[in-house]
């Protein structure tokens, strides 16, 4: 079963589960500002594709953060600020892919 996380209002996510509901695709959508991540499945993100990619540097939570939380992202910041999550994340039977990328979301149909 394929799962998507992220926040239900995100423009990103609602253009993501539109293209894999186009194309037919089941899927499982958690938001996780109303159902929390663990610390091991935020772990298995980051263990897949790296802190770089799973961080949204472009996000308003990530611009708010200090100069020194920057440079020292941890688990437990994110936890704690899951915006700073890149949305959306989906994790499949081949991995896990940060961001919507339609080349990708085709490969699932």
């Amino acid at each position: 079963m394929i799962k998507m996380y992220g926040i239900k209002n995100c423009d990103t996510i609602k253009k993501a589960q539109k293209f894999l509901t186009a194309q037919g695709v089941d899927f499982e959508f958690i938001d996780f500002r109303q159902d929390p991540i663990s610390e091991q499945t935020l772990q298995s993100f980051i263990d897949a594709v790296g802190w770089e990619k799973v961080i949204n540097k472009r996000s308003t939570t990530y611009r708010n953060l200090s100069d020194e939380e920057k440079q020292n992202i941890t688990l437990a910041l994110t936890l704690k600020n899951p915006t700073l999550i890149k949305r959306p994340v989906l994790v499949t039977e081949s991995g896990v892919s940060v961001g919507f990328d339609k080349e990708t979301y085709q490969k699932l149909g």
